[in-house]
C-alpha cells in the first residue's frame, strides 16, 4: 500500500487485555468509571495508527521515523477503527475514527538523522515487591526498569494477528512491531508499582533502529513529571528502548495514573 493523500485503513479492534492486571480494560469495571466496555489499549491503537507511515515510508520509517499521539476517546473491542493519514510536509497527519467518534489524533514524521538522546539514567531491575503507585513511588526524576524480554516468533505471530496487522515487512525480516517496543513503556509502570485502574493518554516516540526477534529488549524510564490535572493523577515518563543494549527508541509516554474517578 503506498499512502497518497487521504488514505484509510480499517481494522477490526482487539481489546488483548481482558486479563490485564489494569482493570480498565475489564468491562465491569470500564463501566463504572463510565464508559461503555473495556478499553482497547492505547498502545494497540499507537500500533493501528502505525500502519500507515510505514505502508507509506516502509523500513526508513521503522529505523529513523517518528510518531506523537492523543488518546480523545474509547476504542471498544469488535468495533470497527478507521484510521485516516492525510499527507502534509515531511510526514502525515493522522486520526482514528470508531462508530463516528474521533478516537485519536496524531502525527508521524520521517528524520534524515534523529539525534539520540541522553540515557534516561541507571534502570535497577523492578522491585521483588512493588508498592502502591503514589506520589512518592512515582516521584519525579526516579528511573524505572524492566526485566528484559525477549520477543520470539511465536510471540510475534501472536501479536500481529491480534493487531490485525497485515503488512508483511515484520514477518518477512523478522522485525518486532513498533507496539510491542511502546508496550515496554507501560511495563516501566506495571512492573514497578502496583496501579488500580489506569489509562494511558497519549506517547512521543522517535525510532532510532528496527528491533529484530530474538534481541533483548530493555527500557529505562525516568518520571518528567508526576502531577494532577482536572482531579486526575498524571505520570510522564522520558523512556529509552534498547534492543540488544543498543537505543532503539526515545518515548514520551503519559499516563492516568489515578483517574478522579478513583479518588
Amino acid at each position: 500500500m503506498s499512502v497518497k493523500g487521504v488514505a484509510v485503513y480499517r481494522v477490526e479492534a482487539f481489546n488483548t487485555a481482558l486479563a490485564s492486571e489494569n482493570r480498565i480494560h475489564d468491562d465491569a469495571t470500564a463501566r463504572r468509571f463510565g464508559f461503555h466496555g473495556g478499553l482497547v489499549p492505547g498502545v494497540e491503537v499507537y500500533a493501528y495508527m502505525v500502519h500507515m507511515p510505514v505502508a507509506g515510508f516502509g523500513r526508513a520509517w521503522l529505523e529513523r521515523g517518528g510518531l506523537e499521539c492523543r488518546f480523545l476517546k474509547p476504542v471498544y473491542d469488535g468495533k470497527l477503527a478507521s484510521i485516516f493519514a492525510a499527507e502534509e510536509e515531511g510526514g502525515f497527519a493522522l486520526r482514528v475514527e470508531s462508530e463516528a467518534v474521533v478516537c485519536a489524533s496524531g502525527r508521524s514524521w520521517i528524520r534524515a538523522r534523529p539525534e539520540l538522546p541522553s540515557a534516561a539514567g541507571r534502570a535497577d531491575p523492578p522491585p521483588a515487591e512493588r508498592p502502591p503507585a503514589s506520589l512518592d513511588s512515582l516521584q519525579e526524576g526516579k528511573v524505572l526498569g524492566i526485566a528484559p524480554m525477549v520477543i520470539d516468533a511465536e510471540m510475534q505471530q501472536s501479536y500481529l494477528a491480534d493487531i490485525r496487522e497485515t503488512d508483511e515487512i515484520y514477518r518477512r525480516e523478522g522485525l518486532v512491531h513498533p507496539g510491542q517496543i511502546l508496550r515496554l513503556a507501560n511495563a516501566a509502570l506495571m512492573q514497578n508499582v502496583v496501579l488500580g485502574p489506569w489509562i494511558h493518554v497519549g506517547s512521543h516516540v522517535q525510532n532510532f533502529a528496527v528491533a529484530h526477534i530474538g534481541e533483548e529488549l530493555a527500557i529505562a524510564a525516568r518520571i518528567a513529571s508526576n502531577h494532577e490535572h482536572k482531579g486526575h493523577a498524571i505520570v510522564e515518563l522520558e523512556a529509552l528502548a534498547t534492543a540488544n543494549g543498543a537505543p532503539i527508541a526515545a518515548i514520551r509516554h503519559t499516563a492516568i495514573w489515578r483517574p478522579r474517578q478513583a479518588s
